[in-house]
């Protein structure tokens, strides 16, 4: 690897900073937010590792990044974007350096919901029914068409922050509420900024979802990941208790017939040359697409693909931005689970115990990133400070695995004090 090449990470957390570095040293050059540099835990990289600058004010970020090229004497072979809300500045930047990354036009349809059905059902890829909605007339209005519920998500989100289930017309009033005022309170940061006041209604669809990770290059869909979601126990919709690699059933056509969906489904968003994370579905009626994005899955979903025996996603990603050639390794023997954890309620984290968790020979890792002082909100009001880490387990051979993660959930005991 030549030693004055870098591949730019735009926008990431400390803990992806520190990851990186410890898994491929002198690899990568970060654009950090300077908040996220004051806020973190672990160790900061060289001077010559890290920029810190408002992402949100473009001239800043080319004038100190030509700046920092300038000076170590830096070449760029590549660009990279774990985040949403800096993929647009990653494709901004790989236009002024000539660096292979998916188009600003690209990046917004992917993350506008609307747009990606639109493009989606103009080239015959299936997807829920959707509109643009402002009030809880015109969701009624769109339920009724329907004849069923539907859910309500911001236009450019992510996970399942805001994303309101709506049965019956009656649920329509409070739903709207809750999401047209949850964007308000939102609108200063970074994933929001760009949103309207507008949001999405969406055709709820009954079936099991699935995550994955693909690459697509050259007219080619490789497929890196497939994991099964595990739903939660009664937590807000859409809150995922934890993921399990796996395959898709036999009658969803396996590995062919989705990476046939999924090149239809990149190239109608015009993602041609880009690692891609993609939800979806397998309904009845086969495979239904929900969103998009060009960037590899995050959450603890690197974690267990690394306790798991399989490719490191993260340096993956940066040796697709430098075009080089990565074979993943196959997955161990076994049924491995990332599990998610949240707290119960709101109030101050006074305590927290799970010494019997490292003894139990399932896990196989922990990754606990609250400590006591810690303040909990509850969704919808804050769906981060919740929060408290994963676990990735190997779960036993012939016992229920939803019993096993409540019983490994058990295992931790917290105080919180109102």
């Amino acid at each position: 690897m030549d030693n004055s090449s870098r591949v730019l990470v735009v926008g990431t957390t400390a803990d992806y900073i520190e990851w990186i570095r410890r898994a491929s040293p002198g690899r990568a050059l970060f654009l950090t937010l300077p908040a996220v540099r004051d806020e973190a835990c672990e160790p900061p990289p060289a001077a010559d590792e890290e920029i810190l600058c408002d992402l949100a004010d473009e001239d800043e970020v080319k004038e100190k990044l030509a700046a920092h090229l300038l000076g170590t004497k830096f070449s760029l072979s590549g660009i990279m974007a774990f985040d949403c809300e800096s993929m647009e500045l990653a494709a901004l930047l790989a236009g002024e350096y000539s660096l292979t990354y998916p188009s600003i036009a690209a990046i917004r349809r992917s993350r506008d919901k609307n747009a990606t059905k639109k493009a989606w059902r103009a080239n015959s890829v299936r997807c829920p029914e959707s509109r643009l909605v402002q009030t809880a007339a015109g969701v009624a209005s769109f339920m009724d068409e329907l004849g069923g519920p539907c859910v309500l998500k911001p236009l450019t989100g992510s996970g399942s922050e805001l994303v309101i289930y709506c049965g019956k017309n009656k649920d329509c009033g409070k739903a709207t509420q809750i999401i047209s005022r949850g964007l308000a309170e939102r609108k200063a940061q970074r994933l929001y900024s760009n949103d309207s006041e507008w949001f999405l209604a969406e055709e709820y669809v009954d079936g099991d979802e699935y995550s994955c990770d693909f690459t697509i290059r050259d007219s080619q869909v490789d497929i890196v990941r497939i994991t099964r979601k595990i739903k939660g126990d009664k937590q807000p919709f859409g809150t995922i208790m934890g993921y399990v690699l796996d395959e898709l059933p036999e009658e969803a056509g396996g590995r062919d017939a989705l990476g046939g969906i999924l090149k239809r489904a990149a190239e109608a968003l015009g993602l041609t040359d880009a690692i891609c994370m993609v939800d979806f579905l397998v309904a009845d009626e086969g495979i239904v697409l929900l969103e998009m994005t060009p960037r590899p899955g995050g959450d603890c979903l690197p974690f267990l693909m690394r306790e798991a025996g399989m490719v490191d996603i993260l340096i993956f990603a940066l040796d697709f931005a430098e075009r080089r050639k990565s074979v993943p390794p196959v997955k161990k023997d076994g049924e491995f689970v990332g599990l998610r954890l949240h707290l119960p309620e709101s109030g101050v984290l006074r305590n927290i115990e799970y010494d019997s968790l490292p003894e139990d020979p399932r896990v196989l890792e922990i990754n606990i990133i609250r400590h006591p002082g810690h303040r909990v909100s509850m969704p919808p009001d804050d769906y981060e400070s919740w929060f408290l880490g994963h676990l990735v387990f190997k779960a036993a051979p012939d016992v229920n695995l939803l019993d096993q993660c409540r019983e490994l959930r058990r295992k931790i005991r917290v105080e919180i004090s109102q």
